[in-house]
Protein backbone atom coordinates (compact mmCIF):
# COMPACT_ATOMS: atom_id res chain seq x y z
CA UNK A 1 0.00 0.00 0.00
CA UNK A 2 1.75 3.42 -0.67
CA UNK A 3 2.07 6.20 1.75
CA UNK A 4 -0.82 7.88 -0.13
CA UNK A 5 -3.11 5.60 -0.04
CA UNK A 6 -2.21 4.71 3.68
CA UNK A 7 -3.23 8.32 4.76
CA UNK A 8 -6.90 9.08 4.93
CA UNK A 9 -9.65 10.62 6.96
CA UNK A 10 -9.58 8.32 9.94
CA UNK A 11 -9.76 8.04 13.87
CA UNK A 12 -5.43 7.08 13.66
CA UNK A 13 -4.61 10.25 12.55
CA UNK A 14 -5.78 11.12 9.06
CA UNK A 15 -5.44 13.37 6.66
CA UNK A 16 -8.27 15.93 6.17
CA UNK A 17 -8.11 15.94 2.07
CA UNK A 18 -11.56 17.78 2.09
CA UNK A 19 -9.82 20.72 2.77
CA UNK A 20 -9.00 20.73 -1.20
CA UNK A 21 -12.74 20.54 -1.60
CA UNK A 22 -15.45 21.27 0.84
CA UNK A 23 -16.83 24.51 1.43
CA UNK A 24 -14.79 27.00 3.31
CA UNK A 25 -17.77 28.05 5.38
CA UNK A 26 -18.14 24.44 6.45
CA UNK A 27 -14.22 23.62 6.91
CA UNK A 28 -13.97 27.14 8.79
CA UNK A 29 -16.36 25.70 11.08
CA UNK A 30 -14.83 22.54 11.37
CA UNK A 31 -11.12 24.31 12.53
CA UNK A 32 -11.48 27.27 13.17
CA UNK A 33 -14.24 26.85 15.80
CA UNK A 34 -12.28 23.92 18.08
CA UNK A 35 -9.47 26.53 17.34
CA UNK A 36 -11.51 29.33 18.91
CA UNK A 37 -12.71 27.22 21.79
CA UNK A 38 -9.37 26.24 22.31
CA UNK A 39 -7.22 29.50 21.89
CA UNK A 40 -10.10 30.98 24.41
CA UNK A 41 -9.63 28.82 26.77
CA UNK A 42 -5.59 28.87 26.73
CA UNK A 43 -6.03 32.81 27.16
CA UNK A 44 -8.32 31.75 30.71
CA UNK A 45 -4.83 30.50 31.83
CA UNK A 46 -3.09 33.67 33.30
CA UNK A 47 -7.28 35.10 33.34
CA UNK A 48 -7.86 32.99 35.73
CA UNK A 49 -4.45 32.99 37.91
CA UNK A 50 -5.00 36.74 37.39
CA UNK A 51 -8.84 36.80 39.03
CA UNK A 52 -7.61 34.54 41.79
CA UNK A 53 -4.25 36.80 42.67
CA UNK A 54 -6.53 40.02 42.53
CA UNK A 55 -9.22 39.23 44.73
CA UNK A 56 -7.79 37.23 47.08
CA UNK A 57 -3.56 38.21 47.78
CA UNK A 58 -4.17 42.14 46.49
CA UNK A 59 -3.72 44.69 44.04
CA UNK A 60 0.18 44.17 44.44
CA UNK A 61 0.26 41.27 43.79
CA UNK A 62 -1.54 41.57 40.44
CA UNK A 63 1.03 44.35 39.69
CA UNK A 64 3.72 41.49 40.70
CA UNK A 65 2.07 39.57 37.96
CA UNK A 66 1.67 42.21 35.63
CA UNK A 67 5.75 43.12 35.76
CA UNK A 68 6.25 39.04 34.61
CA UNK A 69 4.12 39.91 31.17
CA UNK A 70 7.33 40.78 29.32
CA UNK A 71 9.06 37.92 29.90
CA UNK A 72 5.99 35.78 29.82
CA UNK A 73 5.68 37.12 26.31
CA UNK A 74 9.23 36.46 25.45
CA UNK A 75 8.64 32.70 26.38
CA UNK A 76 5.73 32.39 24.42
CA UNK A 77 7.78 33.73 21.17
CA UNK A 78 10.37 31.50 21.48
CA UNK A 79 7.31 28.33 22.11
CA UNK A 80 5.32 30.35 18.81
CA UNK A 81 9.37 30.49 17.16
CA UNK A 82 8.92 26.04 17.02
CA UNK A 83 5.06 25.29 17.62
CA UNK A 84 3.35 27.91 14.69
CA UNK A 85 6.30 27.31 12.35
CA UNK A 86 6.39 23.38 12.76
CA UNK A 87 2.52 23.35 12.01
CA UNK A 88 2.60 25.52 9.18
CA UNK A 89 4.70 23.43 7.92
CA UNK A 90 2.80 20.48 8.29
CA UNK A 91 -0.07 21.60 6.70
CA UNK A 92 1.67 22.71 2.99
CA UNK A 93 3.50 19.54 3.26
CA UNK A 94 -0.06 17.64 3.79
CA UNK A 95 -0.96 19.58 0.78
CA UNK A 96 1.67 18.59 -1.14
CA UNK A 97 1.33 14.57 0.26
CA UNK A 98 4.80 14.54 1.77
CA UNK A 99 3.62 12.51 4.16
CA UNK A 100 7.26 11.52 5.55
CA UNK A 101 8.23 15.00 5.88
CA UNK A 102 5.31 15.40 7.86
CA UNK A 103 6.19 12.37 10.25
CA UNK A 104 9.79 14.01 10.46
CA UNK A 105 8.36 17.61 11.50
CA UNK A 106 6.42 16.28 14.47
CA UNK A 107 9.67 15.15 16.01
CA UNK A 108 11.93 18.06 15.15
CA UNK A 109 8.88 19.98 17.38
CA UNK A 110 9.45 18.72 20.17
CA UNK A 111 13.46 18.50 19.94
CA UNK A 112 13.84 22.37 19.08
CA UNK A 113 11.19 23.05 22.11
CA UNK A 114 13.24 21.10 24.91
CA UNK A 115 16.18 22.36 23.73
CA UNK A 116 15.02 26.17 23.32
CA UNK A 117 12.34 25.76 26.42
CA UNK A 118 15.85 24.61 28.63
CA UNK A 119 18.30 27.38 27.25
CA UNK A 120 15.70 29.90 27.88
CA UNK A 121 14.80 28.40 31.77
CA UNK A 122 18.20 28.29 32.78
CA UNK A 123 19.12 31.77 31.21
CA UNK A 124 15.81 33.45 33.27
CA UNK A 125 16.58 31.68 36.27
CA UNK A 126 20.05 32.81 36.04
CA UNK A 127 19.04 36.89 36.40
CA UNK A 128 15.92 36.64 37.60
CA UNK A 129 15.53 39.22 39.82
CA UNK A 130 17.85 41.79 37.37
CA UNK A 131 15.18 41.13 34.55
CA UNK A 132 12.15 41.42 36.61
CA UNK A 133 13.08 44.96 38.21
CA UNK A 134 13.99 45.41 34.60
CA UNK A 135 10.59 44.78 33.55
CA UNK A 136 9.41 47.32 36.13
CA UNK A 137 9.16 45.39 39.64
CA UNK A 138 9.79 47.63 42.58
CA UNK A 139 10.39 46.84 46.31
CA UNK A 140 6.42 46.49 46.83
CA UNK A 141 5.76 43.97 44.19
CA UNK A 142 9.35 42.02 43.42
CA UNK A 143 8.41 38.81 45.80
CA UNK A 144 4.85 38.20 44.02
CA UNK A 145 7.01 38.72 40.59
CA UNK A 146 10.07 36.56 41.64
CA UNK A 147 7.57 33.84 43.45
CA UNK A 148 5.13 33.35 40.62
CA UNK A 149 8.31 33.11 37.46
CA UNK A 150 10.29 30.97 39.25
CA UNK A 151 7.87 28.47 39.29
CA UNK A 152 6.65 29.28 35.97
CA UNK A 153 10.32 28.71 34.33
CA UNK A 154 10.77 25.31 35.99
CA UNK A 155 8.00 24.49 34.10
CA UNK A 156 9.04 25.98 30.71
CA UNK A 157 9.78 22.73 28.72
CA UNK A 158 6.47 21.26 29.53
CA UNK A 159 4.66 24.70 28.56
CA UNK A 160 6.89 24.63 25.13
CA UNK A 161 6.34 20.72 24.54
CA UNK A 162 2.55 21.02 25.39
CA UNK A 163 1.91 23.83 23.41
CA UNK A 164 4.23 22.61 19.97
CA UNK A 165 2.87 19.55 19.65
CA UNK A 166 -1.12 21.00 20.25
CA UNK A 167 -0.71 23.02 17.52
CA UNK A 168 0.54 20.38 15.52
CA UNK A 169 -2.37 18.08 16.64
CA UNK A 170 -4.71 20.38 15.17
CA UNK A 171 -3.08 20.66 11.81
CA UNK A 172 -2.98 17.39 11.16
CA UNK A 173 -6.58 17.24 11.16
CA UNK A 174 -7.50 16.44 14.79
CA UNK A 175 -8.72 19.58 16.17
CA UNK A 176 -11.45 18.69 18.17
CA UNK A 177 -9.13 16.15 20.01
CA UNK A 178 -6.40 19.68 20.70
CA UNK A 179 -9.53 21.61 21.32
CA UNK A 180 -10.61 18.90 24.37
CA UNK A 181 -7.25 18.53 26.09
CA UNK A 182 -7.11 22.48 25.93
CA UNK A 183 -10.19 22.84 27.87
CA UNK A 184 -9.43 20.03 30.32
CA UNK A 185 -6.13 22.01 31.58
CA UNK A 186 -7.97 25.01 31.99
CA UNK A 187 -10.93 23.35 33.78
CA UNK A 188 -7.76 21.44 35.73
CA UNK A 189 -5.79 24.89 36.24
CA UNK A 190 -9.03 26.45 37.28
CA UNK A 191 -10.24 23.47 40.22
CA UNK A 192 -6.55 24.00 41.21
CA UNK A 193 -6.03 27.84 41.68
CA UNK A 194 -8.73 27.90 45.00
CA UNK A 195 -7.01 25.05 46.52
CA UNK A 196 -3.51 25.85 46.02
CA UNK A 197 -3.91 29.53 46.80
CA UNK A 198 -6.06 29.55 49.26
CA UNK A 199 -6.49 26.05 50.63
CA UNK A 200 -2.86 25.38 50.76
CA UNK A 201 -1.75 28.55 51.91
CA UNK A 202 0.42 29.23 48.46
CA UNK A 203 -0.49 32.50 47.77
CA UNK A 204 0.80 33.74 44.47
CA UNK A 205 3.02 30.17 44.06
CA UNK A 206 -0.30 28.41 43.89
CA UNK A 207 -1.52 30.19 40.85
CA UNK A 208 2.00 29.14 39.16
CA UNK A 209 2.00 25.65 39.96
CA UNK A 210 -1.65 24.82 39.02
CA UNK A 211 -0.61 26.07 35.41
CA UNK A 212 2.53 23.78 35.90
CA UNK A 213 0.64 20.79 36.87
CA UNK A 214 -1.95 21.25 34.21
CA UNK A 215 0.26 21.54 31.57
CA UNK A 216 2.17 18.43 32.11
CA UNK A 217 -0.99 16.73 32.29
CA UNK A 218 -1.85 17.94 28.68
CA UNK A 219 2.03 16.86 27.73
CA UNK A 220 1.90 13.56 28.42
CA UNK A 221 -1.65 12.91 26.28
CA UNK A 222 -0.20 14.75 23.23
CA UNK A 223 2.89 13.06 23.46
CA UNK A 224 0.74 9.58 23.65
CA UNK A 225 -1.42 10.99 21.25
CA UNK A 226 2.04 10.61 18.32
CA UNK A 227 3.62 7.76 19.98
CA UNK A 228 0.59 5.44 18.77
CA UNK A 229 2.07 3.20 16.58
CA UNK A 230 -1.21 2.46 14.64
CA UNK A 231 -1.25 5.98 13.87
CA UNK A 232 0.18 7.11 10.16
CA UNK A 233 1.07 10.56 11.60
CA UNK A 234 3.60 9.81 14.41
CA UNK A 235 6.81 10.21 15.89
CA UNK A 236 9.73 9.23 13.29
CA UNK A 237 13.02 7.50 14.29
CA UNK A 238 11.64 7.94 18.45
CA UNK A 239 10.58 11.29 19.83
CA UNK A 240 13.65 12.96 19.85
CA UNK A 241 15.07 13.32 16.39
CA UNK A 242 16.54 16.72 14.67
CA UNK A 243 16.94 17.61 10.86
CA UNK A 244 18.48 20.66 9.81
CA UNK A 245 16.43 21.44 6.96
CA UNK A 246 13.53 20.51 8.75
CA UNK A 247 14.25 22.77 11.93
CA UNK A 248 15.44 25.53 9.12
CA UNK A 249 12.05 25.64 7.21
CA UNK A 250 10.25 25.59 10.87
CA UNK A 251 12.11 28.58 12.50
CA UNK A 252 11.77 30.34 9.14
CA UNK A 253 8.14 30.10 9.15
CA UNK A 254 7.84 30.69 12.58
CA UNK A 255 10.01 33.48 12.89
CA UNK A 256 7.25 36.37 11.98
CA UNK A 257 5.01 34.94 15.24
CA UNK A 258 8.00 35.13 17.17
CA UNK A 259 8.96 38.77 16.63
CA UNK A 260 5.16 39.55 16.89
CA UNK A 261 5.55 37.92 20.82
CA UNK A 262 9.06 39.23 20.81
CA UNK A 263 7.56 42.37 20.43
CA UNK A 264 5.31 41.80 22.81
CA UNK A 265 7.76 41.67 25.63
CA UNK A 266 9.78 45.02 24.34
CA UNK A 267 6.49 46.91 24.18
CA UNK A 268 5.06 45.37 27.71
CA UNK A 269 8.57 46.51 29.16
CA UNK A 270 8.00 50.12 28.10
CA UNK A 271 4.77 50.41 28.95
CA UNK A 272 5.30 48.97 32.13
CA UNK A 273 8.70 51.41 32.79
CA UNK A 274 6.05 54.03 31.58
CA UNK A 275 3.31 53.09 34.08
CA UNK A 276 5.55 52.94 36.81
CA UNK A 277 6.99 56.19 36.15
CA UNK A 278 3.51 57.98 35.53
CA UNK A 279 1.30 56.56 37.50
CA UNK A 280 3.22 53.73 39.77
CA UNK A 281 2.87 50.15 40.50
CA UNK A 282 -1.33 50.54 40.38
CA UNK A 283 -0.45 51.66 36.79
CA UNK A 284 1.07 48.84 36.25
CA UNK A 285 -1.42 46.85 37.81
CA UNK A 286 -4.19 48.75 35.57
CA UNK A 287 -2.70 47.49 32.71
CA UNK A 288 -2.12 44.21 33.65
CA UNK A 289 -6.09 44.09 33.73
CA UNK A 290 -6.65 45.58 30.53
CA UNK A 291 -4.18 43.27 28.91
CA UNK A 292 -5.97 40.32 30.32
CA UNK A 293 -9.21 41.21 28.77
CA UNK A 294 -8.45 42.50 25.62
CA UNK A 295 -6.33 39.29 25.00
CA UNK A 296 -8.95 37.15 25.23
CA UNK A 297 -10.55 38.70 22.33
CA UNK A 298 -6.95 38.58 20.30
CA UNK A 299 -6.69 34.94 21.39
CA UNK A 300 -10.24 34.53 19.14
CA UNK A 301 -8.83 36.23 16.87
CA UNK A 302 -5.55 34.24 16.77
CA UNK A 303 -8.06 31.01 17.03
CA UNK A 304 -9.38 32.22 13.88
CA UNK A 305 -6.00 32.07 12.59
CA UNK A 306 -5.03 28.72 13.67
CA UNK A 307 -8.70 27.48 11.94
CA UNK A 308 -7.57 29.28 8.95
CA UNK A 309 -4.24 28.08 8.78
CA UNK A 310 -4.27 24.29 7.98
CA UNK A 311 -6.93 25.48 4.93
CA UNK A 312 -4.88 28.22 3.72
CA UNK A 313 -1.57 26.18 3.93
CA UNK A 314 -2.89 22.97 2.58
CA UNK A 315 -4.74 24.88 -0.63
CA UNK A 316 -1.74 26.94 -1.11
CA UNK A 317 0.30 23.68 -0.97
CA UNK A 318 -2.22 22.45 -3.31
CA UNK A 319 -1.92 25.58 -5.78
CA UNK A 320 -5.46 26.08 -5.45
CA UNK A 321 -5.52 30.10 -4.54
CA UNK A 322 -8.70 30.72 -5.44
CA UNK A 323 -9.94 28.80 -2.43
CA UNK A 324 -6.89 30.72 -0.28
CA UNK A 325 -8.02 34.39 -0.92
CA UNK A 326 -11.63 32.78 -0.06
CA UNK A 327 -10.06 31.51 2.81
CA UNK A 328 -9.04 34.84 4.10
CA UNK A 329 -12.03 36.88 3.33
CA UNK A 330 -14.46 34.71 5.24
CA UNK A 331 -12.14 34.22 8.32
CA UNK A 332 -11.49 38.41 8.21
CA UNK A 333 -14.66 38.97 8.45
CA UNK A 334 -15.07 36.83 11.30
CA UNK A 335 -12.22 38.62 13.15
CA UNK A 336 -13.88 41.51 12.59
CA UNK A 337 -16.85 40.85 14.17
CA UNK A 338 -14.92 39.25 17.37
CA UNK A 339 -13.01 42.72 17.50
CA UNK A 340 -16.17 44.40 17.13
CA UNK A 341 -17.50 43.05 20.62
CA UNK A 342 -14.41 43.28 22.47
CA UNK A 343 -14.92 47.30 21.32
CA UNK A 344 -18.62 47.54 22.54
CA UNK A 345 -17.28 45.92 26.04
CA UNK A 346 -14.31 47.70 26.53
CA UNK A 347 -15.59 51.27 25.52
CA UNK A 348 -19.28 51.17 26.75
CA UNK A 349 -19.02 48.57 30.06
CA UNK A 350 -15.26 48.78 31.51
CA UNK A 351 -15.85 48.80 34.89
CA UNK A 352 -17.73 45.66 35.16
CA UNK A 353 -15.19 44.12 32.93
CA UNK A 354 -12.29 45.12 35.22
CA UNK A 355 -14.02 44.09 38.67
CA UNK A 356 -13.78 40.68 37.31
CA UNK A 357 -10.20 41.59 38.79
CA UNK A 358 -9.92 43.73 41.35
CA UNK A 359 -12.31 45.71 44.17
CA UNK A 360 -9.80 48.31 44.70
CA UNK A 361 -11.12 51.60 44.17
CA UNK A 362 -8.57 53.15 42.90
CA UNK A 363 -6.80 50.58 40.84
CA UNK A 364 -10.55 49.51 39.07
CA UNK A 365 -11.05 53.31 38.16
CA UNK A 366 -7.65 53.14 36.63
CA UNK A 367 -8.07 50.23 34.56
CA UNK A 368 -11.78 51.34 33.12
CA UNK A 369 -10.27 54.17 32.15
CA UNK A 370 -6.97 52.80 30.18
CA UNK A 371 -9.36 49.83 28.68
CA UNK A 372 -11.84 51.76 27.17
CA UNK A 373 -9.35 54.30 26.08
CA UNK A 374 -7.27 51.71 24.65
CA UNK A 375 -9.88 49.56 22.40
CA UNK A 376 -11.58 52.67 21.08
CA UNK A 377 -10.45 51.46 17.48
CA UNK A 378 -10.28 47.81 18.39
CA UNK A 379 -12.92 47.01 15.54
CA UNK A 380 -10.11 47.13 13.02
CA UNK A 381 -7.41 45.06 14.96
CA UNK A 382 -9.56 41.64 13.79
CA UNK A 383 -9.08 41.70 9.71
CA UNK A 384 -5.10 43.24 10.38
CA UNK A 385 -4.01 40.19 12.49
CA UNK A 386 -5.83 37.89 10.28
CA UNK A 387 -3.56 39.52 7.16
CA UNK A 388 -0.47 38.92 9.07
CA UNK A 389 -1.24 35.43 9.54
CA UNK A 390 -2.19 35.35 5.63
CA UNK A 391 1.30 36.08 4.53
CA UNK A 392 3.13 33.21 6.98
CA UNK A 393 1.11 31.22 5.34
CA UNK A 394 1.87 31.68 1.90
CA UNK A 395 5.60 31.90 3.47
CA UNK A 396 5.85 35.28 2.38
CA UNK A 397 8.23 35.77 6.18
CA UNK A 398 9.26 39.74 5.26
CA UNK A 399 6.13 40.83 5.33
CA UNK A 400 4.27 39.14 7.60
CA UNK A 401 7.23 39.82 10.12
CA UNK A 402 7.23 43.65 8.85
CA UNK A 403 3.17 43.27 9.89
CA UNK A 404 3.57 42.46 13.29
CA UNK A 405 6.22 44.78 14.08
CA UNK A 406 4.26 47.32 12.90
CA UNK A 407 1.72 46.98 15.14
CA UNK A 408 3.09 45.67 18.31
CA UNK A 409 6.41 47.40 17.69
CA UNK A 410 7.54 50.00 15.36
CA UNK A 411 4.53 52.26 16.02
CA UNK A 412 3.67 51.71 19.47
CA UNK A 413 6.96 52.22 20.91
CA UNK A 414 7.23 55.53 20.09
CA UNK A 415 4.27 56.98 20.88
CA UNK A 416 4.48 55.17 24.54
CA UNK A 417 7.72 57.30 24.94
CA UNK A 418 6.13 60.97 23.46
CA UNK A 419 2.43 60.97 24.26
CA UNK A 420 3.00 60.52 28.14
CA UNK A 421 4.86 64.09 27.64
CA UNK A 422 1.76 65.76 26.48
CA UNK A 423 -0.92 63.74 28.03
CA UNK A 424 1.03 61.45 31.73
CA UNK A 425 0.07 58.31 32.18
CA UNK A 426 -3.45 58.69 29.76
CA UNK A 427 -0.65 59.36 26.47
CA UNK A 428 0.69 55.66 27.46
CA UNK A 429 -3.18 54.61 26.38
CA UNK A 430 -3.66 56.57 23.65
CA UNK A 431 -0.80 55.01 21.88
CA UNK A 432 -2.73 51.51 21.83
CA UNK A 433 -5.23 52.90 19.10
CA UNK A 434 -3.19 55.26 17.16
CA UNK A 435 -0.68 52.11 16.75
CA UNK A 436 -3.16 49.93 15.80
CA UNK A 437 -4.88 52.42 13.16
CA UNK A 438 -2.02 53.23 11.87
CA UNK A 439 -0.94 49.12 11.11
CA UNK A 440 -4.36 48.61 9.82
CA UNK A 441 -3.52 50.92 7.09
CA UNK A 442 -0.69 48.97 6.24
CA UNK A 443 -1.84 46.10 5.53
CA UNK A 444 -4.51 47.08 3.50
CA UNK A 445 -1.66 48.32 1.37
CA UNK A 446 -0.03 45.11 1.44
CA UNK A 447 -3.45 43.13 1.11
CA UNK A 448 -4.16 45.22 -1.76
CA UNK A 449 -0.96 44.38 -3.93
CA UNK A 450 -1.27 40.68 -2.87
CA UNK A 451 -4.65 40.74 -4.04
CA UNK A 452 -3.93 41.69 -7.13
CA UNK A 453 -1.72 39.27 -7.81
CA UNK A 454 -4.04 36.87 -7.11
CA UNK A 455 -6.43 37.79 -9.62
CA UNK A 456 -3.55 37.33 -12.23
CA UNK A 457 -3.10 34.11 -11.58
CA UNK A 458 -4.58 30.66 -12.28
CA UNK A 459 -5.28 27.52 -9.76
CA UNK A 460 -1.89 25.19 -10.87
CA UNK A 461 0.31 27.97 -11.28
CA UNK A 462 3.70 28.38 -9.81
CA UNK A 463 3.57 29.75 -6.26
CA UNK A 464 6.64 31.76 -7.63
CA UNK A 465 3.94 34.36 -9.45
CA UNK A 466 2.48 35.38 -6.27
CA UNK A 467 5.99 35.69 -4.65
CA UNK A 468 5.29 32.95 -2.10
CA UNK A 469 7.61 29.58 -0.98
CA UNK A 470 7.10 26.01 -1.64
Amino acid sequence: MSEEKEIKESSTGAVPTELGTEKIWKLLKSYALPAIIAMTASSLYNMVDSIFVGQGVGPMAISGLAVTFPLMNLSTAFGTLVGVGGSTLLSILLGQKNYNGVRKVLSNIITLNIIIGLIFSVLSLMFLDPILYFFGASENTITYARDYMRIILIGNIITHVYFGLNNAMRATGNPKKAMGLTIFTVLFNTALDPLLIFGMNLGIKGAAWATVIAQALAMVVVILHFSRKDRNIRFEQGIIHLDRRIAKDSLEIGFGPFLMNAASCIVALFINQQMGKYAGDLGIGAYGICNRFTFLFVMICMGLNQGMQPIAGYNYGARLYSRVKEVYLKTALLATIVSLLCFIVCVFFPKMACSIFTRDPELLEMSSKGLRIMNIVFPIVGFQMVGTNLFQCLGMVSKSVFLSLSRQLLCLVPFIYLLPLAFDAEGVWISFPLSNFIASILTVILLGQLFSKFNKVKDGDSPELIGGKF
